[in-house]
């Protein structure tokens, strides 16, 4: 067989093209950004999100049903307060849903083991696996759970009070 039919023979066959060149186009290359059907990072990141969320969101009211069958004195505050985590991550969950249609990413859960839930996704015609460690979700979601707390504890540090409402 010719070199010429060879990986396509473009710089065997090739006499005109000096190394430099050869070396300036493999350059160009390898500089492109990966195929616009490829998840980005973000994409990823979005996915992520599409799994942890309804997770903490369903931890979140799950929680609240428990405090407020409880006996706790303080029940009441710490089910609203729970109800209003819920609500911010449902607010949330909302705009992964939104993303991830208008990026036309589709996942799909495929088994869980005592390790891992492995899914399958499709971006942009692309399909490949993605697979979350529960220990990681774990921690995740506990990290997560604190921001949301965080960003809740200084929104109603931040809000008006009520003297100041009525003036």
């Amino acid at each position: 067989m010719s070199k010429k039919l060879e990986k396509n023979g473009l710089w065997e066959s090739s006499r005109m093209m000096l190394p430099q060149h050869r070396e300036a186009f493999q350059n160009q290359r390898s500089d492109r950004p990966a195929p616009a059907n490829r998840p980005t990072a973000e994409d990823i990141g979005v996915m992520r999100d599409y799994v942890l969320l309804p997770l903490m969101h369903g931890m979140i009211k799950k929680k609240a049903g428990e405090i407020e069958r409880s006996s706790e004195t303080l029940r009441m505050l710490y089910a609203r307060v729970a109800h209003a985590l819920a609500a911010h991550i449902q607010a949330d969950l909302s705009e992964i849903k939104t993303k991830m249609m208008q990026r036309s990413i589709q996942l799909f859960e495929e088994e869980k083991d005592d390790r891992a839930i492995h899914y399958r996704y499709v971006c942009r015609g692309h399909e490949d696996a993605l697979i979350i460690a529960k220990d990681y979700m774990r921690a995740e979601i506990s990290v997560r759970t604190a921001r949301y707390i965080d960003h809740l504890v200084a929104s109603v540090y931040n809000a008006p009070k009520v003297d100041e409402q009525k003036a």
